[in-house]
C-alpha cells in the first residue's frame, strides 16, 4: 500500500479552502486519519454528494469523481451521493439567488443518468451509489430541531452571498438555511471519514462536521476543490451558460471544447482534470510565462488526457485527428449527423432540437457572433427559415446535415 504521505499528497494537489488554517489542520486530520484507519486494518469512509440540477454531468463534477477514483486506487470505501433531496432544498453556496425548487419527477429522471455517466470516471465495481431522499425525507422536525440547534443565525450570515443578499435587503429563504443541516446529515448517516466537494461549499461541509460531533461521531475530514472555470474562460462552468463540456459529449466534441478554451486556464485544467504531476504543471506553467512552449502543443495533450479518461486511447487519437482535419485544416468531416426536419423549422428552433445548442439564448449568441453557417454562408438571422439538404456548421467542429 502506498505510504501515507504519498497518498495525502495525492488528494490534497489541486485542494484550495481559501484559509490557510483550514488547509492545515485539514491536512493533519487527513494524515492522522490514514494512520489510525491503518491501525484499525480498515479502508477510510469517503464521499462526495451531487445535486440534479441538470441531465448530465460536465468537467467540473469530475475534478472531486476523481479525487474519489484515487481513494478508491488505495483501497477506501467510496460512495456516491445524489443529492435527490438536497436538490429540492436548493443550494444557496454557488450563486446569488435563490434557487428555484427542483420538482422531485424532474430530479429522478436527472439521477438516473448522473449514475450512468458517473462510471466514466468512478470504478463502479467498488462505488457504492446512495440517494439522500433515502435518508433525509426520514427525519422528523424534532430531528430538524435538534441539528439547528448547532448553529446560530449569524453564522449563517457570515457567508458571503448570504450576507450580500441579507445587505441588499433581497430575500432568503428560511430552507436556504436548513440546505448545511440535510448535507451536513449525510455525513452523520454514513459515519464518513472523509467528505470531498467545491471550496464554495466549505460551509456545508463543516456543518456536517459539527453535527457529527453532536451525535457523537469522529468529525470527518473535509477537502475542498476549487470550481472549473468554463470554456469562456470567464464564468463557472455550467451548462445554463452554454460554457460546459460535458462528460457524455462525443469525444471530437470535448476535444475540440478543450482546444477552444483560453490560455489562461490550460494550468487551471492540468491541476484539476488531470493526473499530471504538480512538479511537471509548474514547468508548463513556466514555459507558457517565457514564451518556452506554444500553449497549442499543451492544450492538445490536455484535450488527448482528457479524453483518454473518459473514453480511451484509441478513441483520443481519433478526436485529435479529426481536430486536425476539420478545425485546423477546415474540411469537412467525414461523418455528419443526419436531422430530419419540418417545412418551418427555424435555425435557432433547430440547433436546440439537434443538440447543436443547449438551450435558445445558447442558440441566438451563436448565430449573433456570426458562429453558424449553412452551406459555408454565415447567418444572422434567428428566425431564417432551414430547407432540407443542407449543411449547418455551429461554432467550429459541429455540424449537422438536414433531411
Amino acid at each position: 500500500m502506498e505510504s501515507v504521505d504519498k497518498q495525502v499528497s495525492i488528494y490534497m494537489q489541486g485542494a484550495e479552502f481559501g484559509d490557510p488554517q483550514i488547509q492545515e489542520m485539514m491536512t493533519r486530520e487527513l494524515k492522522q486519519r490514514l494512520i489510525d484507519a491503518r491501525a484499525e486494518g480498515r479502508p477510510l469512509r469517503v464521499y462526495c454528494g451531487y445535486d440534479v440540477t441538470a441531465p448530465d454531468l460536465h468537467l467540473g463534477h469530475t475534478i472531486t469523481m476523481r479525487k474519489l477514483r484515487q481513494f478508491q486506487e488505495f483501497g477506501h470505501d467510496v460512495t456516491f451521493i445524489i443529492g435527490t433531496f438536497t436538490t429540492l432544498i436548493g443550494d444557496p453556496s454557488d450563486r446569488d439567488e435563490a434557487r428555484s425548487e427542483a420538482l422531485l419527477e424532474k430530479v429522478k429522471i436527472n439521477a438516473k443518468t448522473y449514475a450512468e455517466q458517473a462510471f466514466k470516471i468512478l470504478d463502479q465495481k467498488k462505488t457504492k451509489v446512495r440517494y439522500n431522499y433515502e435518508w433525509l425525507s426520514k427525519l422528523t422536525f424534532t430531528d430538524v430541531i435538534r441539528m439547528a440547534s448547532c448553529f446560530t443565525v449569524q453564522q449563517f450570515l457570515t457567508r458571503d452571498r448570504l450576507r450580500n443578499r441579507y445587505e441588499k435587503n433581497d430575500p432568503i429563504w428560511l430552507r436556504e438555511l436548513l440546505y448545511p443541516l440535510a448535507q451536513g446529515y449525510d455525513a452523520v448517516f454514513l459515519q464518513a471519514d472523509v467528505q470531498l466537494g467545491a471550496t464554495e461549499q466549505l460551509f456545508n461541509l463543516m456543518a456536517g462536521r459539527r453535527l457529527q460531533e453532536a451525535f457523537g461521531q469522529k468529525p470527518q475530514v473535509c477537502i475542498t476543490y476549487p470550481v472549473l472555470v468554463g470554456t469562456d474562460g470567464e464564468k463557472r462552468m455550467s451548462k445554463s451558460t452554454g460554457n460546459y463540456i460535458g462528460v457524455a459529449e462525443p469525444p471530437e466534441q470535448i476535444y475540440g471544447k478543450v482546444m477552444s478554451i483560453p490560455d489562461g486556464l490550460i494550468i487551471h485544467y492540468f491541476t484539476l482534470l488531470t493526473d499530471t504531476p504538480g512538479e511537471e504543471i509548474l514547468n508548463f506553467k513556466n514555459a507558457i510565462e517565457n514564451h518556452a512552449e506554444n500553449p497549442m502543443v499543451l492544450k492538445k495533450r490536455l484535450a488527448g488526457e482528457i479524453v483518454t479518461q473518459l473514453y480511451g486511447e484509441k478513441e483520443a487519437k481519433e478526436a485529435a485527428e479529426h481536430f486536425i482535419k476539420v478545425v485546423q485544416k477546415k474540411e469537412l468531416p467525414d461523418e455528419i449527423k443526419e436531422y430530419k426536419i419540418s417545412a418551418d423549422t427555424t435555425i435557432s428552433r433547430l440547433l436546440v432540437d439537434s443538440g447543436l445548442a443547449a438551450s435558445r439564448s445558447e442558440a441566438n449568441r451563436l448565430i449573433s457572433q456570426g458562429a453558424v453557417s449553412i452551406n459555408g454562408i454565415k447567418i444572422i438571422d434567428v428566425n431564417q427559415n432551414i430547407g432540407k439538404n443542407v449543411i449547418i456548421k455551429a461554432g467550429k467542429r459541429r455540424y449537422l446535415k438536414t433531411i
